[in-house]
Order: structure tokens, then sequence, then C-alpha cells
């Protein structure tokens, strides 16, 4: 008995385009006189033979004039599966013309007219029929188009809303689900239906699971905050239940994507907070017709900065890189979207030259420049602390001696929470770079320069090449074991095209020597971060409590120069700025004439690559770096 509609469907999508049209012409066809036959019947008292005889010419008539109406307005053109309220419209509107024309066709022929409440009732029971027939056949379609054999995915669609609506209609007709019922979060909804389906409260999940065998929740709301959208996982999560979500609004409105391209969700999605939408005083006015650099422009921060700085319509936009690869593919991406023709610059180098720094200055009138280049894996640069030190230190005393020599109008320094209370060699470079670039705003100060110098400091950012994210995305990949150095380590995690506005934003508030520290939202222990990936991976925790499980969780010992948590502020109280997400703080610096000397002696220790004097010049400069103190561990 189950095959039978599926064979009646095959035997139907057989027909030649032709022979489905002249199917549905032939329906319609025998529909007219039985509408008109009941219009009589429900209509007249008198017997009914008598006014069928009086009123034969209605039936050439109707046939004549609907027929021709249905043909010439497209009611055979449409596909019957996918017959929707607008297509039922477009038959009431037909039936509507049809039974007007044939009643002024009546006035001008020598023939017996009929009641003239039959009419209305005419036009009622076409539509009703015509109409229906073709609710009737897409419903047979698609239930026939279930083949027995074929798998059904059964799910929840989590959302009532507009794209809700979209995907059980969607998938209904792909046939590749079975949707058995939708959550919201809205009272007012619960107990009414969406497309016959139950709309139930979120606490309803754990039973459906259990009863109707639910194997998915598709999440069906694109504009979700990012921390309702943590709730809601976590809380789906909790009953071992994967999580799909539909494409975001502006990729279903552009058609790069479909309602139903379900996909997983990034943990990217969940972390950080919602995005603040940019002070349009603040971004734009400090880069809009100028000529601005970007050092360090292929990497995580750089990039960004590069792509978000284009947008903001600069004069020119110059490109500093020392890596060939990444200075290629930022490149080409930027010259791919660049508006009005925006000049682009790529300078392969080293920020750390002074010469080629100051030569790409003055060649090109540079006004602003956003330093973001710097070696920042803290194993990496522990175990090659004089690289670190000439390319983080070094790079940055030349980019402000440069820019104090041209004449430039800004110089913004991309610090790092690290650099706060260092325990590893890249933190302490780091803070010797803002102790730079305090230097350098004393300097401008006290001798009248135009150059304004500005830091801004801030912690992990997602997706940046030093993240856990990656790494742990690849050890999932892998098979496991996810590792990290302490349970107990908690992250700040900020999304890099947020941060890269904030520091533009930053950058127009700066009066000089200002440290612009960055709100990073709330904390997320890792190891909680590596669970939820595992889990949205579609995989299971391997531990005592689940030793089938999928992928472990390995802890290894903290490293060298790692922290278990993350500061902003080594002693200064920071104050707010015109930006919610932005507080500005003055810390402690050294007064130039103190800090030369010893940045003089640092560069001969490394020339000489004088790895003892180096670190202990490093330990005079930053007396808070607690040399060989781990506290934990901390991104990479």
């Amino acid at each position: 008995m189950q095959l039978r509609p599926f064979l009646l469907r095959r035997r139907l999508m057989a027909l030649p385009p032709l022979s489905r049209r002249l199917l549905l012409g032939t329906i319609d066809m025998l529909f007219i006189p039985l509408a008109i036959w009941l219009s009589f019947w429900l209509r007249t008292t008198e017997p009914l033979s008598d006014w069928l005889l009086r009123t034969l010419w209605l039936f050439p008539a109707t046939w004549s004039v609907a027929l021709s109406i249905y043909a010439f307005t497209g009611q055979y053109r449409g596909l019957t599966r996918y017959v929707s309220s607008a297509a039922i419209y477009a038959v009431v509107l037909r039936n509507a013309v049809s039974v007007v024309l044939v009643a002024l066709l009546g006035t001008q022929l020598p023939v017996q007219m009929p009641p003239h409440s039959l009419w209305p009732l005419l036009w009622l029971l076409l539509t009703v029929l015509t109409g229906g027939v073709r609710f009737a056949l897409r419903d047979l379609l698609l239930q026939a188009s279930k083949a027995p054999s074929r798998r059904r995915t059964r799910v929840v669609i989590y959302g009532a809303g507009a794209a809700g609506a979209q995907l059980a209609v969607a998938l209904r007709l792909a046939s590749s689900h079975t949707v058995v019922a939708v959550l919201d979060d809205n009272p007012a909804l619960w107990r009414r239906e969406l497309d016959n389906l139950p709309i139930l409260p979120p606490q309803r999940l754990g039973g459906l699971i259990e009863q109707q065998q639910i194997e998915q929740v598709l999440l069906a709301i694109p504009s979700l905050s990012r921390r309702r959208r943590r709730q809601i996982v976590e809380s789906i999560q909790q009953l071992g239940i994967p999580v799909l979500q539909v494409p975001a609004i502006e990729e279903i409105a552009s058609g790069r994507a479909r309602i139903t391209a379900l996909r997983p969700i990034a943990i990217e999605e969940l972390l950080g907070r919602d995005a603040v939408p940019p002070d349009p005083a603040l971004l734009g006015p400090g880069v809009a017709g100028a000529v601005v650099c970007v050092t360090g422009a292929g990497g995580s921060i750089g990039s960004e900065l590069c792509r978000q700085i284009l947008k903001l319509g600069p004069q020119a936009l110059v490109l500093l890189e020392s890596s060939e690869p990444a200075l290629y593919a930022i490149h080409q991406e930027l010259q791919r979207q660049r508006p009005d023709g925006v000049p682009l610059v790529p300078v392969l180098g080293s920020a750390a030259e002074a010469a080629l720094v100051q030569q790409v200055f003055s060649a090109h009138g540079v006004q602003v420049v956003f330093h973001a280049a710097a070696y920042k894996h803290v194993p990496l640069v522990e175990a090659n602390p004089l690289a670190g030190l000439a390319n983080n230190v070094g790079a940055t005393r030349a980019v402000c001696s440069a820019a104090a020599r041209a004449g430039l109008r800004q110089v913004v320094l991309i610090s790092t929470d690290k650099a706060v209370r260092p325990t590893n060699v890249m933190g302490a470079s780091k803070r010797v770079a803002e102790l730079v670039v305090q230097a350098h705003a004393q300097q401008a100060n006290q001798q009248g320069l135009p150059t304004r110098f500005a830091m801004v400091r801030f912690g992990n950012v997602l997706g940046s090449s030093g993240s856990v994210v990656p790494l742990f995305r690849q050890q999932i990949a892998a098979g496991g074991p996810i590792t990290l150095t302490h349970p107990q380590i908690i992250r700040y995690f900020m999304t890099i095209p947020e941060a890269a506005q904030l520091v533009l934003q930053a950058a127009v508030l700066a009066e000089g020597g200002d440290l612009f520290l960055l709100d990073m939202g709330e904390p997320v222990r890792i190891i909680d971060l590596a669970r939820q990936m595992i889990q949205l991976s579609g995989l299971t925790l391997r531990d005592e409590h689940n030793p089938d499980g999928d992928i472990a969780i390995e802890c290894t010992g903290l490293r060298p120069g790692e922290k278990l948590y993350e500061e902003l502020l080594i002693e200064a109280d920071s104050q707010p700025t015109t930006h919610p997400l932005i507080y500005r703080a003055r810390e402690a610096a050294l007064p130039p004439e103190a800090l030369w000397p010893q940045l003089d002696a640092l560069e001969a220790a490394l020339s000489t690559r004088d790895e003892p004097a180096a670190l202990e010049l490093l330990a005079q400069l930053v007396p808070e770096w607690q040399r060989g103190q781990p506290e934990g561990v901390g991104e990479a």
C-alpha cells in the first residue's frame, strides 16, 4: 500500500510536459460542468432538469471562456508540486473574471439567464474545485516523493519566526528531513501551529528526543545574539544531540546561501560578545583621505586593519610585511575589493630595518602608521629571545624614530595583554615596545613635534595564528587528543574584525602617549572551550566517565613563560572614553634620556648575539618580568 503513491508519482512524472498540462486541463474541463450542476442544485428549488435544459448554453460558454483564460494566463505553466498561496490567489482571480465574462455574454445573447445568485455560487465552486485539486495533487506528489526505502532525518526546528517557517516548507519539499515539532522561547506561540507542526516550549526537547527519536536540532534564528546563541547551544548540547543552523541573514538575502544550507555552528559564533556598532564620529576620521601604512600587513590583525582601512577611503595604503606569501595574499585580496582604485603599495621587508622604514615613509608621504608587526608566539620567542627582541623592540623603535623624523601625524602600536607583568620574553619585549612609544610621546611633547604616539592593548583574538581555536580544530580533525597545559586556564576572546575596528576608533581618541585598553568581554575556561568544540564537531569526549568517547583532552603541564590568566593593567586605573568598549590608562614610563642608552646597549647585545646580556638588560627595562616563573598556560 505504501508503494502506490510512489508509483503513481513516478507515472505522473514520466509523462511529457504537454501530457501533464493536458491532464490538468482535462480535470478542469470535468470540474466546470460539475460546478454548474452543483450551483443549480444548491440554488433552486424547482426541478433541476428544467433549469439545466433552459440554460444549456452555460456549459459551452463557460468551457470556452474559462479554459481560454486558464490557458492564456498561465494556469498550466506552474509546477503542481510547488503550488503556493500565490497560485491559489491567481485561480481565484481567473475564475472571477471567467464568471463575469460568461454573465456579460449571456446578456448579449437570446438565451435565458439563470438566477443572479447563481453567479457568485458558481465562482466559489469553480475556485474550490480547480484550486483544491491542485493542492491535493501537490500533497500527493510530495507524499509520494518520500520513497519508503529512503531514510529521513528526524529533526526539531528551533525558532518559529520567518526563517523557521521557510525552513519547514523547504524541508518538506526536499523530503530529506522529517520535522517533528518547532520550538520557540515566546510563550504566546506555544500550543499554536506552524505549517501543521506544533510549537512547543524548549523545555519539551528532552521528552521529544526520547519519544520521537529526534536526531538533530535545527537553529533557525539567523539574527540571534551571540550570548543567546551560546545559551541555546549549551542547553541543547547537555542533551547530547547535535545542533545545525541556517545561514546568516545577509547570506540568504544576497543569494549566496539557501535557507536549507544547514551547517554546524562554529565555535567563533559562540565566543566573545555581540558586536557594538562603531561610532561614526570615531570610525573614519583618522584614516579617511590619509596615506596609511600598516606594518605586519599580512598578519592576523594587520590584514584585518588593511581591510577595514581600505573601506574608509584612504588616499593610499602601504603594506609593509616581511613574509612574501603573506604580503602576496593580502595584496591580491585588497586589489579585488579596493574602492575607487585606492593605490596599494606592497613593501617586502622588515619593520626593524630603520633605513627601509624611513625611505617608505618619505617616498610615499605616509601620515598614519599602525604598527602591528611583531613576533607573538610565546614558545617560539621563548626559545629564540634574541630574534623576538630584535623584531618586537627594534621594529617599534625604528618605526617611531622614522615617524618622528618624517613628521607623521600618528603612530599606533598594537600591543598585547602579555605585556602586563610578563612571564615570558614575548610579553616583556612588547612591554619594552610600549616604553619606546611612551618615550617618543614624551619627546614629541617636549620638542613640539606634530606626531601623536598611542598604544592599544588587548588580549586574544579568535582565529589568529596564535589562537588555540585553530589548534584544537586540527587536533579534533586528527582524532585527538586535544592538548592544553593547565585545566584552570581562562582567556578572553574577541573577534579579529571587532578588535581591528576598535583599534581604528581608539586611534581617533589619541592625544599623545595614550594607552588604550579594549573591553574583552567575558572570560572562557579553555577546557570548557575544548569540550564544546568536541561536541560541535558531532563527537563525544573520552574521559573516565565515557571511556568509549571519540576525543580525549590531555593536560601536558606548564610551559616556560606562560600565564594562567590575562590582565590589561599593570598598576594604573583605567578611565572610560566616549566609546563604551575603549578605556584610557596612563602607566609609568621611562623618560627618553634614561631609555635610549639602555636600548642602545640592548641593540649592541643583539648585534653580538650576547643572549645573557640582552636578557639582563630586558630584566632592567621590565623589572616586573617574572623570569622563569610560569603561572599557567596561555595562548601560543
